[in-house]
């Protein structure tokens, strides 16, 4: 079987609602880095055989396939097809997880795979609460009702649960929120992002450009305190979880190319890395935020690998009890992970988070000159994808 390479990885910097991206059509900004990845790896856009991408709210301005969308407004020739996934969170992970199995079958040689979400114009649960309030009724059925009486699906109540079964206390959630923005800083000073950041001008409300770009993620807080992380509410009374210690609403998108041997050979690109592994699961959807741990111990058996020989991870900071967790299951070395910062500081740009997670992982496997690294996310419904990486 054919060997799945990554040639190019690129993102936005992330930008807050209603902030620095908040005047980028998504399907606008998905084309950026559609045609980010084009002009990096010098191809010919004609030999583009389809574009993969994610979406979470896949209504209003992100509706009707916004993977075909973007495509169409993009560099890319109409005779390039797009289509839309939605793995919840995880959606550009399973987009480029899609991509690669394209390629390895031989069906096809080079693929676009990638993510775009604007949480500012197709706000978080709109999808379902505005049918719900027009009475089109609830994604939850009769028969899901029966197998999970009297549940109600939520990921804070989830992110509770986490921290409660790992015994993690509001304290450590703080401190490791801290970590998130601290590590991102250093990341953003030491000009780590500048490589894989593609930088887009900001747009005012009639959609013209003022020259200034868009190339430093907004949710980052320089003046980082513990004691204002602290004093951050709690979401629930008598919780652990704050504001502080989620992922931030963002706006964003991310894409990867990628390609065979034959793709190689094609477009004559140098592969950034292999994909080595790639898996998904699905677990318990009341708890929700769990899966990446039983997942990331059946990737690891799979590959036939032990965490020790992974260099760096990407677990996302949806909550910051989802990390944390997954290092106690794991015993994975806390340095190697989210190196760069996470979704706390970064943000969470929902459908483009996952090939966003990927392009931070492996420039920063460049960086540090390390081979291994894997990536994992929790999901909505109870689900996660793991992916590991060789750089080459």
């Amino acid at each position: 079987m054919n060997e799945a390479y990554i040639v190019a990885a690129v993102r936005t910097a992330g930008g807050r609602r209603g902030g620095r991206l908040a005047n980028w059509h998504p399907v606008d900004l998905a084309a950026q880095v559609i045609n980010a990845l084009v002009d990096r790896t010098d191809c010919d856009p004609e030999i583009i055989e389809d574009v993969v991408l994610g979406c979470v709210s896949q209504a209003g301005q992100q509706s009707m396939n916004v993977a075909r969308n973007a495509v169409l407004a993009s560099q890319l020739p109409e005779s390039v097809p797009g289509t839309s996934v939605d793995r919840q969170c995880g959606s550009s992970q399973q987009a480029l997880q899609f991509a690669a199995q394209a390629v390895m079958s031989g069906n096809m040689d080079i693929v676009i795979a990638g993510g775009v979400e604007s949480m500012t114009r197709v706000p978080m649960f709109s999808t379902f609460v505005l049918h719900e309030k027009n009475g089109l009724g609830s994604y939850v059925s009769p028969n899901m009702h029966q197998r999970y009486p009297g549940v109600e699906f939520s990921q804070f109540t989830g992110a509770e649960m986490m921290a409660e079964k790992y015994d993690l206390a509001k304290d450590t959630l703080d401190r490791f929120a801290l970590r998130s923005h601290t590590l991102a800083i250093e990341a953003t000073n030491s000009g780590h992002f500048s490589d894989e950041i593609v930088p887009v001008e900001i747009r005012l409300p009639d959609g013209s450009g003022t020259g200034e770009m868009h190339t430093v993620d907004e949710g980052i807080r320089f003046d980082v305190s513990l004691e204002g992380i602290a004093g951050v509410k709690l979401i629930a009374e008598s919780g652990r979880v704050t504001a502080a210690t989620a992922s931030q609403i963002c706006d964003g998108a991310s894409g990867v190319m990628v390609v065979n041997k034959r793709g190689l050979k094609t477009i004559g690109a140098k592969p950034m890395a292999r994909i080595h592994h790639m898996s998904v699961m699905g677990h318990d959807p009341v708890i929700m935020l769990e899966a990446p741990l039983p997942a990331t111990e059946r990737a690891l058996k799979k590959s036939g690998m032990k965490v020790d020989e992974i260099d760096l991870f990407e677990v996302n900071e949806a909550f910051a009890p989802v990390p944390l967790a997954w290092l106690k299951s794991t015993g994975a070395d806390p340095d190697r992970l989210n190196v760069n910062g996470g979704a706390i500081a970064l943000g969470h740009p929902l459908g483009a988070s996952g090939t966003k997670l990927t392009t931070t992982l492996l420039h920063a496997l460049g960086q540090r000159n390390k081979r291994y690294g894997l990536q994992t996310m929790c999901e909505g419904g109870g689900m996660a994808n793991v992916t590991i990486f060789e750089r080459l």
